[in-house]
């Protein structure tokens, strides 16, 4: 099977401040990507950018609308046409077709939509087709949104099993303090063992966008355990895609540190919308916990219930302390589980196969 890589371009890369598309940085993006594809890379593109090609696109419109949802959608609507098609144009030079693909959150909720749709994207890249995916501001509220398209990356590499996956914005990479003072420098790789997210990131977002930072060190870090490299990098270098696949220097780099099943990595994705939790004690949470034994959770280790949930449906875990351990996939429904609880000798209420564990 050929490499795989997703590529996320931030809206802060492809627009300015106007909201006005870059076409000359679009173009040397679209460039680099077919280079990729030629030298044998099945190429994933997550592209933000609708919202703020709108803006620009229909502001004369926009101030006849009141409500900021609406006029967020209306944005979303009509830059994403305009989105799209800079894009067919640009990739046809390339001698390339590619496909949208819009995503909600919800899309990632059931394992039945999960499937449908890697199988379709998996087709796409098969066919040598570039998936050009974001957020389908269109239709999505609140609860259904992701933190931002960092996390859609991030969740997309998984689902595809992406070699690497690429967020690019306008910074060069992750500084380990304040990019303005003196004496502060790029970390070419990170380390957790060394660096603590807090100690060099404040939370914020850009302008354009809705990410920032800490969000995008809190995806590279999932994504890379989960056994796909990640680099964060500046989109508008010229020569990005070369200098990552290189030996220069490029962004900062979190390497590959683990591997999982297709499962594992829908759980990952699930890990937030669960139909119900479980609490347990602290020598199960122990058990779970420890890398060097493969545990289930079994009936026996669990304190509490919450929540109605169904055979097949995700649920949490929380530890002694209600803190989240991770999540997984119930074998059985909830009232089996609560005449199940604190019961040795019983089936697993999740089987380590469908069992994911967070930090």
């Amino acid at each position: 099977m050929d490499k795989r890589i997703v590529v996320k371009i931030g809206s802060q890369v492809l627009c300015d401040p106007n909201g006005d598309l870059n076409y000359g940085v679009l173009s040397n993006l679209v460039s680099q990507l077919g280079r990729l594809q030629a030298d044998g890379w099945q190429v994933l593109l997550v592209s933000s950018g609708a919202v703020a090609a709108g803006s620009g696109l229909t502001n004369k419109q926009l101030q006849r609308l009141s409500d900021p949802v609406i006029r967020k959608q209306v944005m979303a609507a009509t830059g994403q046409v305009r989105l799209m098609e800079t894009y067919r144009s640009l990739f046809e030079r390339e001698g390339l077709t590619i496909a949208q693909v819009l995503a909600t959150k919800s899309d990632f909720q059931s394992r039945h939509h999960y499937l449908n749709m890697r199988g379709c994207i998996e087709a796409l890249l098969t066919a040598g087709i570039v998936p050009v995916v974001n957020e389908n501001d269109v239709v999505s509220i609140t609860e259904l949104m992701f933190t931002d398209n960092d996390e859609l990356a991030g969740l997309l590499a998984g689902m595809v099993n992406a070699e690497l996956l690429c967020l690019l914005s306008t910074v060069a990479g992750v500084y380990d303090g304040d990019p303005d003072d003196s004496g502060t420098e790029c970390i070419e790789t990170w380390d957790d063992d060394k660096y603590q997210i807090e100690g060099v990131v404040s939370r914020g977002t850009s302008a354009l966008g809705r990410g920032g930072m800490h969000n995008k060190l809190a995806v590279a870090r999932k994504v890379a355990r989960l056994g796909t490299e990640v680099v964060i990098a500046d989109g508008a270098d010229p020569r990005i895609i070369e200098k990552i696949l290189g030996t220069q220097k490029a962004g900062t780099r979190f390497p590959a540190t683990g591997g999982a099943s297709s499962a594992k990595r829908w759980l990952a994705s699930a890990d937030d919308h669960a139909a119900g939790s479980v609490t347990i004690n602290q020598g199960a949470a122990d058990a779970l916990l420890d890398s060097k034994h493969m545990a289930s959770l079994l009936p026996v280790g669990i304190e509490a219930i919450d929540g109605h949930f169904d055979r097949g449906d995700v649920i949490q875990i929380l530890g002694p302390e209600g803190q989240v351990l991770g999540c997984g996939q119930a074998r059985y429904d909830h009232q089996e589980a609560i005449e199940l609880i604190g019961k040795r000798g019983q089936k697993p209420l999740i089987h380590y196969d469908y069992l994911y564990l967070g930090d």
